[in-house]
């Protein structure tokens, strides 16, 4: 009987403590340390970014369950923290004050996200996110333009996205409303720049694209029938490129293609190829 009643006592105490951390509240969470729009940071201030915006920036990225969300500068998680609850996603936040860690932290478990959001305590500049479908920012023009050449190297098609900043010559692919509001989406861009070499599938037709690119715009020349002539339209949208241009025929024609690994596969009124670069 002792032991019964021990047993049921600690199911109780377990049940209990489990309900105590259910009922927690965000001002259980600021008890140590509470923030205050305008405090200082290792490279900007804080200041949050408003609900609305918050929703605007990851509906812009098309956030899904299947995404893993980065927030760099994450503050008190509140992008990450939306990514879980509103889109389902997995969420990482990066953020160099422990304070605000532990805090974004404790507002994921008030949330109920505590299994899909982790922040991380660490320097945006040194830490790894190559892992991210989808990164989100909220820094400084200066600041972005640092992490420019980071985020143009990660996998074509992840989506980026800033609130108030752009990043300067690399044009956004979206935008959402204005001054303080403004958000900026990028698709990063497969590096497709040099000479390809077609080879249409099951055929013996051939031909040649010089491509010059600059982020997600294209230009460039064809080589086919003997002749050399300039693209008439060329772009680049993560892995999918088009290519237009005037066949021998006279006609134009519409190339559309996915960028992978091994080449570009590829399609033109329902003729494969299949192209390397040379």
């Amino acid at each position: 009987m002792k032991h019964r009643f021990a047993y049921l006592l600690a199911i109780t105490l377990v049940l209990g403590a489990g309900a105590a951390a259910a009922q927690q509240s965000r001002e259980d969470c600021e008890r140590d340390f509470r923030p205050r729009s305008g405090q200082p940071g290792k490279d900007v201030i804080w200041v949050p970014t408003g609900d609305e915006t918050v929703s605007a920036m990851l509906k812009m990225a098309g956030v899904t369950p299947r995404d893993l969300v980065v927030d760099l500068g994450a503050g008190d998680g509140k992008i990450a923290i939306a990514a879980a609850k509103e889109f389902g996603a997995r969420a990482r936040g990066i953020e160099y004050n422990p304070d605000m860690v532990k805090l974004a932290q404790c507002y994921a478990v008030v949330e109920g996200v505590a299994d899909k959001v982790d922040i991380q305590q660490g320097d945006i500049f040194e830490s790894d996110f190559s892992d991210a479908t989808v990164v989100t920012m909220y820094l400084l023009p200066s600041l972005n333009l640092q992490l420019r050449s980071t985020l143009l190297d990660m996998k074509p098609g992840t989506r980026v996205v800033s609130h108030s900043f752009d990043m300067d010559d690399w044009e956004a692919d979206e935008t959402y409303g204005e001054g303080y509001h403004q958000a900026y989406l990028w698709i990063v861009p497969a590096k497709v720049a040099g000479r390809w070499d077609f080879v249409q599938v099951d055929g013996e037709e051939r031909f040649t694209v010089e491509l010059e690119q600059s982020f997600q715009k294209l230009s460039g020349t064809v080589a086919l029938g003997g002749t050399s002539q300039p693209l008439t339209q060329a772009r680049v949208r993560g892995d999918e490129i088009v290519l237009e241009f005037t066949g021998a025929d006279g006609r134009s024609h519409t190339l559309t293609g996915t960028v992978g690994a091994a080449g570009i596969e590829a399609a033109r009124d329902g003729v494969k190829f299949r192209a390397t670069r040379s």
